[in-house]
């Protein structure tokens, strides 16, 4: 290893939309400390925050039907979809305040109004979603939603939807106009441009961090420059490992406690992109439907308008699929190097108890040209071949922790894993992900810097950041009709559509 060392107070591992979001905040709560950001790639937001890699855009619960899942008495479960409603709120807020001070570009170069659609068929589903309705409709979060079984009014909505369905059975959907799409790659790229011009941060593409370990109450990160070789070590107080997929190997790595048990269950995706732009502009929503049994999250299927590079695009999917890769940009060894001997029992436990999983991804992976165009038609009825191309999307890695009853358990969702003292945490997990960071960093914020997070100094700059911190949105109505009111103008969002 080479002798050269330098010094930082924090470390951010990954370029991503979970450091730039944290970079940001500590940048704003201390303008002195000073931030080195690695990042093994040639750019910032190259894997999960990428708008071609990304799953679900403005996630914030309108529409994802995962999210509120039936429960054995027939009830719906509406505690998830709250949480991340208001924490998407949270975000528009954080995002707000960069904009009308001036720290990112103008909200256009990221994010768009957009209706946030469901959409069902059959009878059991159709029953499903009208409950949905009702018990969202409790919560002033979703108020504005609206619902339909009428085939002539969704046909207004979405016409890619209904034209050539056949008329037998029952549909229904709903609409929320206050949805968004969101692109994080330009949205990380903006956060980014202003970090770097400031004092005391670096941005560093085309470095890989190898190794993590702690002397002397500080980590010491060592890192390899990709171009020449070299290599060098980072001495920091504080350590976030927000890689991505890339997080698990390296919070191994770290030795702390609090990262044994945990193991990574990747998944990889495809998407069908429309090359018809006489298509494209027919439609303008997020259309999510139910996902498949036994399929992740991250698969479930939508008909997606999203803005990307200043353009309208038209998405379906995604396809999942069974990968060994933790990245799009990684090895096929990143599973098998990850089983250590403190995690083969949770993630082998798991293994046995998600065999329907595994199958179902090898079967997406299995499928033809023909059965990829027949799961498009059951949402774009008049779908041609000719006018779809297959992408690769993503890759995502799902959590699998250790669980007293089954060995080991997989998650669907994100985690924060921190060791005792608060010096060093990572991100693990997937969706919702990228739409709800800046509450997953307001929380890792209080975790890992508890007494500067009671400060007066920090209450103070947070609360200007973000009008409803430390306050219930789902509790307070007028405070969420506030908020609203000013992200909603100072993000050019509007309750109605507009055209890009």
């Amino acid at each position: 290893m080479a002798k050269n060392i330098t010094n930082a107070d924090v470390v951010l591992i990954g370029a991503g939309i979970m450091s730039a979001t944290l970079g940001m905040l500590l940048k704003q709560l201390q303008p002195n400390l000073t931030i080195e950001i690695f990042e093994r790639l040639n750019s910032a937001a190259a894997e999960s925050s990428d708008a071609w890699n990304n799953a679900g855009t403005g996630h914030s619960a309108f529409c994802e039907l995962n999210y509120t899942p039936e429960k054995e008495d027939g009830s719906i479960d509406t505690k998830k979809a709250v949480k991340i409603a208001e924490s998407f709120e949270v975000s528009k807020q954080f995002w707000a305040h960069l904009v009308e001070n001036n720290i990112i570009k103008l909200p256009k170069t990221f994010i768009h109004p957009i209706p946030h659609m469901s959409f069902v068929w059959g009878e059991k589903n159709v029953n499903y979603l009208r409950k949905r309705y009702d018990a969202l409709q409790e919560c002033h979060l979703f108020r504005e939603m609206v619902y339909s079984e009428d085939p002539q009014q969704i046909e207004e909505w979405v016409p890619l939807v209904m034209d050539g369905r056949e008329s037998e059975g029952p549909v229904a959907a709903t609409k929320m106009d206050l949805g968004t799409d969101v692109n994080f790659g330009a949205l990380t790229h903006s956060i980014f441009d202003c970090l770097t011009k400031r004092e005391g941060v670096g941005l560093h593409f085309d470095h890989e961090v190898l190794d993590i370990d702690k002397e002397d109450g500080l980590w010491h990160i060592r890192v390899k420059n990709e171009e020449t070789g070299n290599k060098h070590t980072v001495q920091a107080k504080f350590v976030f490992i927000g890689a991505g997929g890339g997080s698990l190997p390296l919070l191994l790595k770290s030795g702390i406690p609090e990262a044994k048990g945990y193991g990574g269950f990747p998944v990889s995706g495809q998407w069908l992109r429309c090359t018809n732009e006489e298509v494209i502009q027919q439609h303008l929503a997020k259309v999510y439907g139910t996902a498949a049994v036994g399929s992740p999250p991250m698969s479930v299927p939508h008909l997606d308008t999203r803005w990307i590079k200043g353009k309208r695009e038209l998405l379906f999917g995604p396809y999942a699929g069974f990968t060994t890769k933790f990245l799009k940009n990684g090895s096929v060894l990143d599973l098998f190097k990850s089983i250590k001997l403190s995690n083969i029992r949770p993630m082998l436990s798991a293994g046995i108890h998600n065999i329907p999983l595994t199958k179902y991804l090898i079967e997406q992976v299995r499928l033809t040209p023909e059965a990829r165009l027949d799961a498009l038609q059951e949402y774009y009825p008049e779908a041609e071949m000719e006018d779809w191309k297959l992408e690769e999307a993503g890759y995502r890695v799902q959590v699998i922790k250790k669980d007293e009853e089954e060995g080991g358990i997989l998650e669907f969702g994100t985690e924060v894993v921190s060791a005792t003292d608060g010096s060093i945490a990572a991100l693990l997990g997937a969706s919702p992900g990228a739409s709800t960071a800046v509450s997953i960093m307001l929380d890792l914020l209080q975790r890992c810097f508890p007494e500067k997070a009671k400060t007066k100094e920090w209450q103070t700059k947070l609360q200007q950041m973000i009008p409803s911190y430390g306050k219930s949105l789902a509790k307070d109505e007028q405070l969420l009709q506030e908020v609203r009111e000013h992200t909603g103008r100072i993000l050019k969002l509007c309750t109605a559509p507009v055209e890009a």
